[in-house]
């Protein structure tokens, strides 16, 4: 099959991190952030943590896929990255305010 843009080869084909196959377009966002966790853990090509490569991954995707997106895969792959975010213990810290 042909590629049809630049950013669906580094996709397919990333230097980073060996994705399973259609992982951006399962509808659990655990099932995507667990996904991408595992990638990155076992890369050995990766040149940030692995949560830095996981989740430039997943941001990398959502910009480059962005108009072709439909608005409800677009919501599951950004609450993939809250997943994301518990996954690896870098839930934000909520200030108290008074």
């Amino acid at each position: 099959m042909a590629v049809r843009h630049w950013s669906q080869n580094i996709t397919a084909h990333s230097n980073a991190l060996d994705l399973e196959p259609d992982i951006f377009k399962k509808q659990d966002p655990r099932v995507i952030a667990e996904s991408l966790k595992r990638s990155a853990e076992h890369s050995a090509r990766r040149r940030g943590t692995p949560f830095q490569s996981a989740m430039s991954m997943l941001t990398f995707y959502i910009n480059r896929a962005g108009q072709d997106l439909d608005a409800q895969q677009k919501k599951v792959l950004e609450h993939s990255k809250d997943e994301l975010r518990k996954l690896f213990g870098k839930e934000p810290t909520r200030s108290k305010v008074s």
